[in-house]
């Protein structure tokens, strides 16, 4: 269950509550709305505070800080996120610490939240972290809590946000604990989880192993990346020469299957390992992992789209950024806007940088200073392992021959308004054993199984997490080394000390540099096991009781990828690889499939190619709504042809069908809000996966529908008689491709039918492809309209899809009784442009608004221009922050 979904179950007694109140107490209810919001005007006082800070604020709320000290900026900033943001921080606190029912009260979601990460000790890891810090770093931390706390002194619950009033209608809301600074480091650690590599890939290909038994057929669903068509983040010479020949070729080349992966078990000893009951641990593993909230996001559409420019190809002659990180849509969104300057920058005050902050974080995560610029995606290296255990009923497990003792710790989750619930968690070397933590799954690990190696005996399968991010790191040192950036050597030495998680970094500089770091704790695994029972390169989950699928240690910093002005003159990070996985295995084989990649790097050399580009052509490009899998699927489509004796058992006719196969005719394969093709090919994409893949894989592992699924369909496509193609339910009949190409183009006609209408030309994307940034306690589908119609953002019909520049994505494996369900799953949570050659010509918008109260102007005050495509003017420069100034804020000693 989504992070969002947790609290917005434990506020649906609380809404109708709160429904009566609007009723009977009108006045009253509209104080207990306004009463958090705070001051962003005149003087307020910070104890702690050396010197006095102004807070400068423009149209949208967005402040600039200004301070003498490094210390009295964290302060600053800590008092200013309480001020915006404190329930989102409070909530964030209690996710990572486990301890979501002791805000929400006895509510079965947020328990097993609890349960999941308490086995994982996210907070347990973060309080290790703390001694590993500079002294400066932790000096920044309690500074930033000194400022939230001074915020939170004499404020009740309900003057600090309405979620408390609105709490404490069902459980007691207490006096708010004070901040501490590891909350901030556990932060990341959900940060991590979110973004950590292709945990989901290992149990699909074990799932779909256990489901089909054939190695091939598994194969096909994770195609092998195909460096010549979609180039790699830093391609050789060879692939990117290769690429421009199939743009030149591009009718050559149209539907061209691709060589399926060679990483998958061999022969029948991979069966030893995925039988029946181990597959069953392995899928109740999924099950327990799926309750832990994302507050960042899941699956395929979470990603970025980032590229840097260099001058020689600008209006200025300097270089452009862009990025767009792509996460879940909520209200407040994930970012808050933000600048940090120090009045004098020196030793004692190094910062003046400007961008996209987390509430309950110091520093700023994403943005630039004034020497550099920084972009972020996901690296999605592969950093984390599933290992499974043979447990024995004595309390050991199966190690190298022999038994070794499982460890064990109990901890209690405090529930408010209920009882304490103790929670018994076992590791092994590997991990903590996340399979433990349902009943359901304690259940499958018990299953008796056929021997697999000595000692003889009996016991079950249980599944341990090995991940980067559970052991202590420091990321928060990099996060402020990255601050103070000014060249390529600062950001290769931060990236060294950013370990978890994995990001690719681009940068540019104003004094002309672009280039790309890939940071990271990327785990060593041997490269050939004897006698492997499976690849030994990550992707299937290992067998624990032989100690040579161990990890071996770490990659060193200094041989992880970089790049510093390549000759292209042009760097895309789109959560492609960085290089092919055949030249850098290392950081495994899971990656997006480089399709918005591809049309970046595509769209800027055309640009190029007629002129120098400027800010406002970067926007363009991160509008762009072109679809690959229709440029990929719609011409074997079009192939289709009906006749009305096809229809001889149906009442439908060929027409019905025919006229809206003709909305492909003259289509561009743009999703943009108002195209009719697009809801058509959405709607037969979604289709053709379900009668595709449904029947042979587990309902937990459907199609998505992201880049790893358009490259497999592709594939098929050159395959006309693949047993995928099959329907298993049909016993007597073997179906082929043009069989299924053709069903799926006739449901797809008959569901738009009833949602959008008859006629096809009436048919609008954004009529079905829509947004609800939705408030995570009162926004839910469950609370009263009136509550959610307050709390939540107005729909918003969009453009773009997965896998799309403009990454508005949605979920093929998302069905509403019997019919696709299009809401949009993830987002362009921010956009930000930045020209180095003029930092205020710079632009930036936010997906929501900078506060999370609802009774603020600014709850929601840049979400229009978001949707869109818009974006706002960025001022950094001290001159161009007053000339926006609407109010300013001085806290005093």
């Amino acid at each position: 269950m989504s992070g969002t979904t947790v609290l917005r179950r434990a506020g649906l007694g609380l809404a109708v509550v709160l429904v009566i109140a609007l009723v009977v107490a009108t006045v009253a209810t509209f104080t207990f709305v306004r009463r958090p919001l705070p001051d962003h005007g005149g003087t307020a006082s910070l104890p702690g505070l050396g010197s006095a800070v102004e807070v400068i604020r423009d149209e949208r709320g967005i402040p600039h800080l200004y301070a003498d000290t490094a210390t009295d900026l964290f302060m600053a900033q800590g008092y200013v996120h309480a001020q915006d943001r404190f329930f989102e921080m409070d909530y964030r606190r209690h996710l990572t610490a486990g301890r979501l029912a002791e805000l929400v009260g006895p509510d079965e979601s947020a328990i097993t939240a609890d349960q999941v990460i308490r086995t994982m000790g996210w907070r347990r890891v973060a309080e290790q972290e703390w001694d590993l810090l500079e002294p400066e770093t932790r000096t920044y931390l309690t500074a930033y809590a000194d400022g939230v706390n001074a915020y939170l002194a004499e404020r009740s619950p309900s003057s600090l946000a309405l979620e408390y009033t609105v709490l404490g209608l069902q459980v007691e809301v207490e006096d708010i604990e004070p901040w501490h600074p590891v909350d901030s480091l556990a932060w990341l650690k959900a940060m991590a989880w979110d973004l950590v590599g292709n945990y989901g890939d290992e149990l699909e290909r074990a799932a779909a192993y256990g489901q089909t038994g054939d190695v091939d057929m598994v194969a096909q669903l994770f195609p092998e990346y195909p460096a010549e068509r979609n180039l790699p983040i830093l391609p050789t010479a060879a692939e990117t020469e290769a690429n421009a020949q199939l743009a030149a070729d591009a009718d050559d080349t149209a539907n061209t299957g691709t060589d399926a992966d060679a990483s998958s078990p061999g022969g029948a000893s991979g069966t030893e390992v995925f039988t029946t009951d181990a597959t069953a641990a392995l899928e109740s593993t999924l099950s327990a992992l799926a309750a832990v909230p994302h507050p960042l996001g899941s699956g395929d559409g979470i990603g970025s789209n980032s590229w840097v420019v260099s001058g020689e190809h600008t209006e200025s002659g300097l270089p452009l950024l862009a990025n767009d990180p792509h996460l879940s849509p909520s209200v407040p969104g994930i970012w808050y806007q933000a600048g940090l300057h120090c009045r004098s920058t020196g030793p004692e005050c190094p910062f003046d940088v400007s961008g996209f902050t987390f509430a309950g974080m110091p520093g700023v995560i994403i943005g630039h200073n004034a020497d550099l610029s920084w972009g972020l995606t996901n690296l999605t290296a592969d950093t984390s392992d599933f290992f499974l255990e043979r447990t024995y009923p004595d309390g050991t497990y199966l190690y190298d021959g022999g038994r070794e003792r499982l460890t064990e710790r109990v901890e209690t989750i405090e529930v408010n308004g209920g009882e304490p619930i103790e929670l018994t968690i076992r590791s092994t070397e590997h991990g903590p054993i996340v399979s433990d933590v349902l009943t359901s799954t304690r259940e499958a690990g018990q299953m008796p199984l056929p021997e697999i190696s000595p000692p003889p005996g009996s016991g079950g399968f249980a599944v341990a997490l090995s991940w980067t991010a559970l052991e202590p790191g420091r990321t928060m040192d990099a996060v402020f080394a990255i601050n103070t950036s000014s060249d390529s050597d600062d950001i290769a030495a931060a990236a060294a000390l950013f370990e978890v998680p994995t990001q690719n970094i681009v940068f540019a500089t104003t004094a002309g540099d672009i280039g790309y770091q890939a940071p990271g704790r990327i785990p060593v695994r041997e490269e050939e096991v004897r006698d492997a029972v499976v690849p030994s390169d990550g992707s299937w989950p290992r067998p624990g009781w032989h100690p040579r699928y161990d990890w071996q240690g770490y990659l060193d910093p200094a041989d992880l990828p970089s790049a510093l002005n390549p000759d292209s003159g042009v760097i895309v990070a789109a959560n492609q690889p960085v290089l092919t996985p055949e030249r850098y295995p290392d950081f495994g084989s899971d990656f997006a499939y480089g399709y918005r990649a591809q049309q970046i790097y595509d769209r800027i050399s055309a640009m190029v190619e007629t002129g120098p580009v400027g800010v406002e052509d970067m926007a363009l490009i991160q509008a762009d709504e072109t679809d690959p899998a229709a440029e990929m699927l719609v011409p074997v489509l079009r192939e289709i042809e009906f006749a009305d004796e096809d229809f001889a058992d149906s009442e439908l006719d060929a027409e019905f069908v025919n006229e809206a196969l003709e909305l492909f005719e003259d289509w561009d394969h743009v999703n943009d809000t108002d195209s009719a093709a697009a809801a058509y090919f959405a709607s037969v994409w979604t289709n053709l996966l379900r009668l595709t893949f449904w029947d042979q894989l587990p309902a937990d592992h459907r199609p998505s529908g992201g880049s790893r699924w358009i490259e497999a369909v592709r594939g098929l496509l050159a395959d006309e008689d693949s047993p995928w193609w099959d329907d298993r339910a049909t016993l007597n009949v073997v179906e082929q491709r043009d069989e299924i190409l053709g069903e799926a183009l006739i449901d797809a006609r008959v569901q738009l039918t009833v949602s959008l209408g008859k006629d096809p030309q009436d048919w609008r994307w954004g009529g079905v492809h829509t947004l609800t940034p939705t408030h995570e306690v009162l926004g839910g589908d469950a609370a009263p309209a009136i509550v959610a119609d307050y709390m939540n953002l107005p729909d918003a019909g969009l453009g773009g899809g997965p896998s799309i520049v403009n990454a508005n994505g949605w979920r093929a494996d998302a069905w509403t009784e019997g019919y696709p369900d299009f809401a949009v799953t993830a987002v362009p949570s921010m956009r930000m442009v930045v020209d180095l050659a003029d930092l205020d010509a710079s632009t930036w918008v936010n997906l929501t608004g900078s506060s999370g109260h609802r009774a603020s102007g600014h709850y929601g005050d840049q979400y229009e221009a978001w949707a869109a495509g818009e974006t706002y003017p960025w001022p950094f420069s001290r001159s161009a922050v007053e000339a926006a100034e609407q109010q300013r804020l001085t806290l005093q000693p």
